[in-house]
């Protein structure tokens, strides 16, 4: 009897195992299969995103942040495309919008970063997952550590922030020895035929230059640019604010006439030479790539390292 029973036993016991294997095959296939994505905390709830996202779409101007972060882009807006900082990283990526919808298909996205403000979210959520920010909701630098959650990269993301605040910190503390503590700072830009002067977080380097290191904003700027972060002004009223120092961010394309006028070249910043001019589509965005670069630029320009 115990010989007849002896084949069922170890059949039982083979498929028992065999069962096991294949549930712990299943578990670990589940398993792997679950460590592809991770959850990000997004402004509008909880998102399944690429734990490592190898083709991305930005919508916006987060494709510096993006790059910064060593992950490929496929997709990016005209502006940053003209961007002469992100020109070797974004060779063979594609000018796209929102209403490019099949174009974006065709590029295979894993992950899509825009806007509130973005037309087009539910689509383009079919396509792949879609993250979107509003612009100006958070301060610079914490708008790069989120886009560095939403790349599975908070880490290296908030050394990179460390680093920069310290460097920043440093470096005003030798502009300000150098310029006098009072010495005002003002940021100007031409674009078409008008010109603007900017507030403390409309990129141009302005986190930097007042957030950062401290730096004094002209009275008359801080009046009328500092609550919406721009103002549109003319060049006749130009004196008016310009500080002791002025940063141009000068669009070559643009009306630039104005320099050729009087009321310009009597600017006190202008006759004594201190006011540098910057390539405007280098100075656009306030991610790292721009931002390290725009702090090289102030260096440069107010120490003459």
């Amino acid at each position: 009897m115990k010989k007849l029973l002896l084949p069922f036993v170890l059949l039982l016991l083979l498929i028992i195992s065999a069962c096991g294997n294949s549930n712990e095959s299943q578990g670990n296939e589940a398993k792997d299969k679950k460590s592809d994505t991770v959850t990000y905390e997004s402004e509008n709830g909880p998102i399944e995103v690429p734990a490592d996202p190898k083709r991305v779409v930005v919508l916006a101007s987060f494709v510096g942040n993006v790059l910064a972060l060593d992950t490929n882009v496929v997709g990016v807006d005209s502006w940053s495309k003209d961007n002469p900082r992100f020109k070797d990283q974004l060779k063979d990526a594609e000018v796209v919008t929102e209403d490019d919808l099949e174009k974006i298909i065709e590029l295979n996205p894993d992950l899509i970063i825009g806007l509130s403000t973005t037309k087009n979210i539910d689509k383009l959520q079919e396509i792949a997952p879609t993250v979107t920010y509003t612009y100006g909701k958070v301060d610079y630098l914490t708008q790069h550590l989120e886009i560095g959650k939403a790349l599975n990269k908070e880490k290296e993301t908030q050394a990179w922030i460390d680093e920069f605040k310290a460097d920043a910190k440093v470096a005003g503390e030798d502009i300000k020895a150098k310029i006098g503590e009072d010495a005002t700072v003002s940021v100007i830009e031409n674009f078409d035929k008008q010109l603007y002067v900017f507030g403390d977080n409309w990129a141009r380097g302005t986190e930097i230059l007042y957030q950062e290191m401290k730096l004094k904003m002209p009275e008359k700027v801080k009046e009328m640019a500092l609550k919406d972060g721009y103002y549109a002004i003319s060049p006749e009223v130009l004196s008016e604010y310009a500080g002791d120092y002025v940063i141009f961010s000068k669009n070559t394309d643009g009306d630039t006439s104005f320099q050729e006028t009087d009321t310009y070249k009597n600017i006190p910043a202008v006759k004594n030479k201190q006011l540098f001019e910057a390539n405007a589509k280098e100075f656009y965005f306030n991610d790292p790539i721009s931002l390290e670069y725009q702090l090289d630029f102030f260096k440069e320009k107010f120490l003459q390292q």
